[in-house]
């Protein structure tokens, strides 16, 4: 099987990582990655905020802590109970992905740059995980403007990276593979 599809079928959401920080040039293929997505008419509507600051991480897993105290899904309220929950799961790096609010389909594309940069990564042996919970965090907007998003960018979701804690299961829950119809 090729590299590629290889990765497809061996990334896994890591929620937990070595405190040790990615290289440099590690960050740059997989911030290179994102920026080869596709995208509507090549708008290329992404911009990348690359966060390795830890008081900024502890700072952030703080506030969504006392967001999600007011979710409406009660699994998320329920994790504010857990002392040991923390948003970011120890990871040293958090990529912000935020789109132009201007661009035609702004979201998907940067859905887009999300997946290739969480392949890029897997591709390079770094543990990541697409960060819903950052939403919680976008909902104070004098939080986001701490983070120096250019004017006319909204935050969408993050990108955690690190390297893997452990040797976390590296199996596939099963898919439903009867998923596909043909009209020939």
């Amino acid at each position: 099987m090729n590299d590629v599809l290889n990765a497809i079928k061996n990334r896994r959401s890591v929620r937990k990582y070595k405190p040790d920080q990615i290289s440099q040039e590690e960050l740059d293929l997989i911030l290179e990655a994102g920026m080869y997505a596709p995208s509507y008419g090549n708008q290329q509507p992404w911009h990348f905020t690359v966060i390795q600051n830890q008081n900024l991480l502890e700072h952030i897993d703080r506030t969504i802590r006392e967001e999600i105290a007011e979710a409406r899904i009660e699994s998320f309220r329920s994790l504010r109970a857990n002392p040991d929950f923390r948003a970011t799961y120890g990871a040293p790096t958090l990529v912000v992905v935020s789109g132009r609010k201007d661009g035609s389909d702004w979201r998907v594309d940067c859905s887009a740059a999300i997946q290739n940069m969480l392949l890029a990564a897997e591709s390079l042996n770094i543990g990541s995980v697409w960060l819903g919970f950052m939403t919680f965090y976008f909902e104070r907007k004098e939080e986001v403007e701490k983070l120096g998003i250019p004017e006319g960018y909204e935050p969408f979701y993050g990108v955690l990276l690190g390297y893997r804690a452990d040797d976390q299961p590296a199996f596939a829950p099963k898919r439903n593979m009867d998923v596909v119809n043909y009209i020939r």
